[in-house]
């Protein structure tokens, strides 16, 4: 069946508005954290997916960094292990750790490895062990006891950040055109084994790729104002004082510490888009308007 001239016409139009976008990007390196609604619902993977290898087909390099604290949650459930949380982070003894590295450097990696190989990429699968990528250390925290007059440090287990990543085999890969896909744990000097936030490991990778971009999928429009209306392109200065005045608070905090590091560190910007939307990543990379918060250093 033949397009209408009129149909002809916009895909040519789309098309030729990507080139200089295309020609910009062509033989930098784009790190994107997959997470959210984004990972669950299928027409979202298969166009998630697609975006990632059309981006590698046309010159770019992803790296996908992902999540998956519902998926390892659901496996827990049904061991009938309760999930515990402290200060958003899951408290995570040995054999919760064992859970982790089965789900996220296991079935979601390789969920995500394949989907990718069917829409004609070639990826492999990472964890933060392989290739001595990912250098940990043990993260603890303090909190103020009222009954103590004090403060105690809270010890929430196999929690990690990242202490250094050597990222020669991720260099290796993306020379090899292939798009490596990371699950965020690392290992410490102890040698054991450590859960990351992802969104950290994302802005840290970016960092020591020294990535062009830094992509944050989340499940919600952006980075918003006191009335609800979605900010676009921030400097890192605005970005502070937006924090400052309580506009952004919560679980956006993170993502956006970890966007405000990125650059501050040479990677030339962070976009933190609303995975709900079909094919979002293509959207940022290759349209003018985008569908979330861009900030620069």
């Amino acid at each position: 069946m033949s397009l209408k001239p009129e149909q002809a016409k916009n895909i040519a139009s789309v098309l030729s508005d990507a080139l200089p976008y295309i020609q910009r990007f062509a033989g930098k390196t784009i790190v994107v954290k997959y997470g959210g609604n984004a990972m669950v619902d299928d027409e979202l993977k298969q166009g998630f997916a697609r975006d990632i290898v059309l981006m590698k087909l046309v010159g770019m390099n992803p790296v996908v960094v992902h999540g998956g604290g519902p998926q390892i949650g659901k496996v827990l459930e049904k061991l009938g292990k309760k999930s515990e949380f402290v200060n958003g982070m899951r408290v995570t003894d040995s054999e919760t750790m064992d859970v982790v590295e089965m789900v996220l450097g296991g079935l979601v990696n390789k969920e995500i490895v394949s989907l990718l190989n069917r829409q004609g990429g070639k990826a492999v699968g990472l964890t933060g062990k392989d290739g001595d990528l990912i250098h940990a250390r043990k993260l603890t925290f303090e909190q103020h006891n009222p009954e103590m007059k004090a403060t105690e440090i809270i010890d929430i287990g196999h929690v990690g950040e990242v202490a250094s990543i050597d990222v020669s085999v991720i260099q290796m890969l993306v020379k090899d055109n292939i798009i490596p896909v990371i699950a965020p744990i690392g290992v410490g000097e102890d040698g054991q084994s450590y859960n990351i936030n992802a969104d950290l490991v994302a802005g840290k990778l970016a960092t020591a790729l020294n990535a062009e971009k830094l992509i944050l999928l989340t499940n919600t429009r952006g980075v918003l104002d006191k009335k609800e209306q979605l900010l676009t392109g921030l400097r890192a200065e605005q970005v502070d004082k937006l924090i400052a005045e309580g506009v952004i608070h919560g679980g956006m905090l993170p993502k956006i510490q970890c966007a405000l590091d990125a650059v501050r560190s040479g990677v030339q910007t962070a976009q933190i888009i609303d995975g709900r939307v079909e094919h979002a990543v293509l959207l940022e990379v290759l349209t003018t308007d985008g569908v979330g918060t861009l900030i620069m250093g």
